[in-house]
C-alpha cells in the first residue's frame, strides 16, 4: 500500500480537462474493426479539447484490453493525437487501471518529468467475455474516459490531493482470463474455450470489494483531515449497483452524492470512473469546489481511492459515440 499527499511547496497534479466515449455498435458494445485505441484516441482528443489544449508531454493509458499484447498500447495512442516523442505506456490494473494510471500521472508531474499528461481509461471487454456467459456479458460494456493533468500546486481547485493504493495477490484467481500469457498460452489445442475468457467469483468479489473500498475510502479521508460529511461527490467504479449503493452506505455518503451510470453503460472496467466524471460534469452534477473521492476495486486484486477539489471546466459534452468522432 502506497499513499502520497502533495503539499503546497511542491508540484502537485491539477485536473484541467475531461472526456468520454462509448460505441455506437449495438448498446455500448464495439463494432469488429474498433479497437481498444480507437475508442482511447477518440476519448483522448476529447479530454485534450476540453482543456483548451492539443498538447500534452505524457500518455498513460489504463487497459485490460490492450490491441497487443505487445507493444503497448500507450505508444500508438499518443502516435495517433500527433504527440511524437512523448512518454507513453500502458498500466495494467484491471478495473482498478484508471486510478493507478492517475497515480503514475500525478507522479510524473510532480517528479518534474511532465508539465502536463493525458491519462486515458479504455477497455473492450466484449472482447474477452464469452457472449454466452449470462453473468458476466449482460454486465460489461466497451468505452473509453480521459482527463487532462498539468502542473501546478496543491491548495488549486482541481489538485489531486490525496492517494491510496493497494493489492492483494494472494486472490490474483479470483479475476481472470486464465489463458493468454506467460503462464499459460491462448493455444486453443491446449487450453479449454472457458479458459480464453474472463471469469469472475462474483460473490468472493463483493465481499472483498466492501471490505476493502471501505477501509481504504476511510484511510484517505482520515490522512486529509476529512470525514465522510465533507465529501460532495462519491465517484466510484462503476461495478453493480449493489456494490456502489453498499459503500457509500456504509460510509455514511447519502445516496445522491454517489454518481453512477452503470445502469446506462454497464461495466465498463478502467473507462469507468473518467466516463461518470465526464458523465457529471455534463450534467452539472459536479460544481466548482465539490471534494470528489474516487474510488476502484480490480482483479489483482487491486483497490485504490484518489481525493481532489473539482475545477472550474469549460462545458463538454456528455460521452458522445465513437463513430461520431472525426477520423484521428
Amino acid at each position: 500500500m502506497a499513499v502520497f499527499s502533495a503539499e503546497r511547496s511542491d508540484r502537485a497534479a491539477v485536473l484541467c480537462g475531461v472526456g468520454g466515449v462509448l460505441p455506437r455498435h449495438r448498446v455500448n458494445i464495439a463494432a469488429p474493426h474498433e479497437a481498444t485505441s480507437d475508442l482511447a484516441v477518440a476519448a483522448g482528443r476529447r479530454a485534450l479539447a476540453n482543456s483548451a489544449t492539443d498538447r500534452a508531454d505524457a500518455v498513460v493509458v489504463a487497459t485490460t484490453t490492450p490491441d497487443r499484447t505487445c507493444p503497448a498500447t500507450g505508444p500508438l495512442v499518443a502516435a495517433r493525437l500527433g504527440l511524437a516523442r512523448v512518454a507513453a505506456f500502458d498500466v495494467g490494473a484491471v478495473c482498478t487501471g484508471f486510478v493507478y494510471a492517475l497515480a503514475a500521472g500525478a507522479g510524473l508531474i510532480t517528479l518534474g518529468v511532465a508539465d502536463r499528461v493525458l491519462v486515458i481509461g479504455a477497455d473492450v471487454y466484449s472482447r474477452i467475455v464469452d457472449p454466452d456467459d449470462r453473468q458476466n456479458a449482460v454486465v460489461f460494456g466497451d468505452g473509453a474516459g480521459a482527463v487532462v493533468l498539468r502542473a501546478g500546486y496543491a491548495d488549486e481547485p482541481g489538485a489531486l490531493s490525496a492517494f491510496d493504493l493497494g493489492s492483494d495477490g494472494a486472490h490474483e484467481d479470483m479475476i481472470t482470463v486464465a489463458a493468454g500469457g506467460s503462464r499459460l498460452p491462448a493455444d486453443p489445442s491446449r487450453t479449454a474455450h472457458a479458459e480464453r475468457h474472463f471469469a469472475m467469483r462474483g460473490k468472493e468479489v463483493f465481499r472483498h470489494a466492501l471490505t476493502r473500498m471501505t477501509e481504504s475510502a476511510r484511510t484517505v479521508l482520515e490522512r486529509s483531515g476529512l470525514t465522510p460529511d465533507d465529501v460532495d461527490r462519491f465517484v466510484p467504479h462503476q461495478a453493480n449497483l449493489r456494490i456502489l449503493r453498499t459503500v457509500a452506505t456504509d460510509l455514511g455518503l447519502p445516496a445522491d452524492r454517489c454518481a453512477t451510470h452503470v445502469e446506462r453503460a454497464g461495466n465498463t472496467g478502467a473507462a469507468s470512473i473518467p466516463l461518470a466524471l465526464t458523465d457529471d460534469h455534463t450534467h452539472r452534477s459536479l460544481r466548482p469546489g465539490d471534494r470528489v473521492l474516487l474510488t476502484a476495486f480490480g482483479g489483482g486484486l487491486t483497490w485504490g481511492f484518489c481525493l481532489l477539489t473539482w475545477p472550474d471546466l469549460p462545458p463538454a459534452a456528455e460521452p458522445a459515440h465513437h463513430e461520431e468522432e472525426s477520423a484521428p
